[in-house]
């Protein structure tokens, strides 16, 4: 049992009454809660329209089928993601392009993304990596030239702004996701968002078996849908959670100063960069090696920090060279050498709302000691 967790969830009472408050009535699914949810999500992050659902993967599933994005149709994105910003677009039939990455932010690098539009691209999928802002300014003016859907990934970044605007604005439509290592959590859940009717109604009777949005007949059903729906009890910890926002954002803040002062002293890694202009919600720690000590190496510091009783993990695999994705389609070491770098060094660190400052100094400095010696 791990002495220091990767990360744990930030639940109070607040959260355990809401919960039970919804155990007490009939209503476990489509009551008030999920619509409040969704209002509140709507207001944070500055847009007109929300639909919650049962994933961030399903929200982008939902979008790709909003935008009409089928077979033979491409998409450009990142291969340095969480695996669902590329399957979501496999779903329908359609083709992820991968783009390089930034060896600083992790986004997507917008210089790189023209050269690879052709007459199939359809969509630019961005991904607020780690809960930093993708260079918005720079896709949007790409995807307005070519006449592009741009979609935003932000289901790391609840919170986070760019240019003193909240993510999940950006794009045509976007998502945030609420695993328990989210800045909010409804256990399992998403939400799409977007100041669109037209993709706000596709979503929103997609979510729900392709019923009405208008309230009508429960059994009639007008297009092909899906059960994406967010159940009640989910949504009412959502609701109780957004309350507390404010409260999340400022602990998960203190967590990453302390680590940012504790570590950027350490020769062997890079600290967490903040683009300038750019607010990060902190969705983890992660921190970059040095050349020398990626690959083997890394994993070696992983398994002695978890002898320690100090949970580590490497973030994230290339999703070009996940297998799948190698064998469907022939991928191989290389083809996207900055991603993959990042991919070798990057090592995430215990990050949590109520981690003490006596656990980061144990954190640090068993982490230097390893250092020395791996």
């Amino acid at each position: 049992m791990y002495k220091i967790p990767l990360s744990k969830p930030d639940i109070t009472e607040k959260e355990i009454k809401a919960v039970l408050g919804v155990l007490k009535t009939p209503h476990l699914s489509l009551g008030k809660n999920y619509l409040e949810f969704e209002r509140l999500i709507a207001k944070f992050a500055g847009v007109k329209y929300a639909v919650t659902v049962n994933s961030g993967t399903s929200g982008l599933h939902l979008i790709i089928r909003a935008l009409g994005i089928s077979k033979g149709d491409e998409v450009i994105t990142t291969p340095f993601s969480f695996i669902a910003s590329s399957n979501c677009i496999l779903y329908e039939g359609a083709r992820p392009v991968f783009v390089d990455i930034k060896s600083d932010t992790f986004n997507i690098d917008p210089g790189l993304v023209e050269g690879l539009i052709t007459d199939k691209t359809k969509a630019i999928l961005a991904v607020d990596i780690f809960s930093q802002p993708a260079d918005w300014d720079e896709l949007k003016k790409i995807a307005k030239k070519h006449k592009l859907y741009l979609i935003e990934d932000s289901a790391e970044a609840l919170g986070s702004e760019y240019g003193g605007k909240k993510c999940g604005s950006f794009g045509d439509a976007a998502i945030f996701a609420f695993y328990p290592n989210k800045q909010v959590t409804t256990g399992e859940g998403g939400i799409i968002l977007t100041n669109k009717k037209k993709i706000y109604e596709l979503c929103r009777s997609m979510a729900n078996q392709g019923r009405r949005v208008d309230n009508g007949k429960w059994l009639e059903h007008i297009m092909l849908g899906y059960n994406y729906r967010l159940d009640e009890m989910s949504c009412a910890l959502g609701v109780a959670q957004m309350k507390r926002i404010k409260e999340i954002l400022n602990k998960r803040r203190r967590v990453a100063e302390l680590y940012n002062k504790k570590l950027k002293v350490i020769e062997d890694l890079e600290i967490p960069h903040v683009k300038f202009g750019n607010k990060l919600s902190w969705f983890v720690y992660v921190v970059k090696l040095a050349e020398n000590l990626g690959g083997r190496k890394r994993d070696r510091i992983i398994k002695k920090m978890v002898e320690k009783g100090i949970q580590c993990s490497n973030y994230f695999q290339t999703i070009h060279l996940q297998p799948f994705y190698k064998e469907s389609f022939s991928y191989e070491k290389g083809d996207f050498s900055v991603a993959e770098d990042v991919s070798e060094r990057t090592l995430a660190l215990p990050f949590f709302n109520t981690l003490k400052e006596k656990e980061i100094d144990f954190i640090v400095k068993n982490l230097k000691e390893i250092l020395k010696n791996v």
